[in-house]
Parts: structure tokens; sequence; C-alpha cells
């Protein structure tokens, strides 16, 4: 696989580029691999809006050398990135049906990092949601997926099914969170050929 030059990180639902996995990732890249470009967004909370906003980030960016990791509801993120710039990507616990899981969520939300934080979940984004839904077509590029077996909010066995094509990572225990994922970023590394 060829080297990664350009890497795009998603965070999930309610998080934000200060996510502990955001960071870490961040610090991981500035220090081993100063030479890739890192852009890990704000998404805002409309899934149309915050794909025009990646789609148009990423525009110039060489499709031989970008790919993408995304986190919960950045991994189904990521999956749509991922087809429509053929890149490989790194799945981490990744929401597998948002628009079925989030309805619940409509209404006014708190950031996880910032309760001061918060934004109103509209219905129409479920909508927004099943038009960004990939899973029926077949990888565009390598897949790496780290699932945790002890995710407290996602059904492990829905994520290793959607992804029959991937690298699977399936971790004993774990959390939704995947509090342990600086031991993976080597993994994360290799997997990517980070530049």
């Amino acid at each position: 696989m060829p080297r990664t030059t350009h890497l795009l990180y998603l965070h999930g639902f309610r998080s934000s580029p200060r996510s502990a996995k955001a960071r870490q990732m961040a610090q991981h890249v500035a220090r081993h691999h100063p030479g890739v470009h890192l852009w890990c967004p704000q998404l805002p909370p409309s899934p149309r809006e915050a794909m025009a906003l990646v789609a148009q980030g990423v525009a110039d960016w060489p499709r031989s050398s970008m790919a993408v990791v995304g986190s919960s509801l950045g991994g189904f993120y990521a999956s749509w990135v991922a087809q429509q710039c053929a890149c490989p990507s790194v799945l981490l616990n990744p929401a597998v049906h948002p628009a079925r899981d989030l309805e619940r969520y409509i209404g006014q939300q708190t950031a996880w990092h910032d309760p001061a934080e918060s934004f109103y979940f509209r219905p129409e984004y479920i909508d927004e949601l099943r038009a960004l839904d990939v899973s029926g077509q077949p990888a565009p590029a390598p897949q790496l997926a780290i699932i945790a077996k002890g995710d407290e909010l996602l059904d492990w066995r829905e994520m290793a099914a959607r992804y029959p094509e991937a690298d699977l990572r399936l971790l004993e225990g774990g959390d939704h969170a995947l509090s342990a994922f600086a031991a993976y970023l080597n993994d994360i590394d290799r997997f990517l050929g980070l530049a």
C-alpha cells in the first residue's frame, strides 16, 4: 500500500477534535510522522453539512496517499469518505446503523467535552444519515476495523458483520471510547504506512 501523506480524523456524535483519541492521534502523528498532514475538523451536527465540509477540505488532497480514521459516528462517515475517495480507512467502534440508533437523540444535546456547548439534533438529520449509508457497496480500499466486544453503546457483532472485508481487530472487553486506543497506534501506523 502507498505511504499515507494526508490523514483525516473524524470524531463521533457529541464529540470533537478535543476527544482523547483525536488528541492521541494528533500527538502521535506530530511526534512520529511530522511530514503527514493531519486534519481533524469539528463536524457540524448535520450529516449532510459535515460531509460537505469534509469533501471541501480534502478536495485537493492526493487520492493515492490519503486515508481516513473515524470513531463511532465518525467511522460511519469514514466509510462514506473512503467510497468517495477510494482511500484506506480505519474504523474505531464504527456506528453501523446511526439512522436507527440516533433517532432517540433528536432534540437538544450537549457536547461530551464541554457540557456548556450544546446543539440541536434535528429530525431531518436521520434522513441525511440514510443518504450517506454505503453499507451495500464493496470496500473501495483496505479497511482496518478495531472493535471492542465490551462496547456499551454499539453491538460488536453488528460492527464486525458490517465490515467483512476489513482487517478486523476484535478486542475482548474494552469500551466504546476505546480507552486503550494508544496501544493500537502502531497497528494503525503500519496499516496506513504513515510517511
